[in-house]
């Protein structure tokens, strides 16, 4: 069985990730956590990421459960954004108030 195309992009930017120095979390949703989460949760240089990621194409389709949880995080001063590719998250790592 292939990857889905949403993987592929998780798969890219956990090796990314892995890359920096990062530490990062994907929290697994059984119906025990918060619904909307984002995907990858990330601390780089003390600063809280969270990357919410889409397949290719598809950034505009989040839920409403979802942009909750993002805009809780921005409002908290963390950085939440969508992705559906591997250098937005690069971006974001590299901006000059992050690095």
């Amino acid at each position: 069985m292939g990857m889905t195309p949403e993987g592929k992009v998780k798969k890219k930017v956990k090796e990314y990730l892995a890359t920096t120095g990062a530490w990062y979390y994907m929290p697994v949703s059984n119906g025990m956590g918060r619904v909307g989460c984002p995907d990858i949760l990330v601390c780089y240089k003390g600063h809280f990421l969270a990357f919410e990621v889409k397949p290719p194409g598809k950034i505009k389709n989040t839920t409403a459960n979802q942009d909750r949880e993002i805009a809780g995080i921005n409002k908290a001063l963390g950085i939440a954004i969508v992705v559906d590719d591997v250098e937005q998250v690069k971006e974001v790592i590299n901006a000059k108030d992050i690095s």
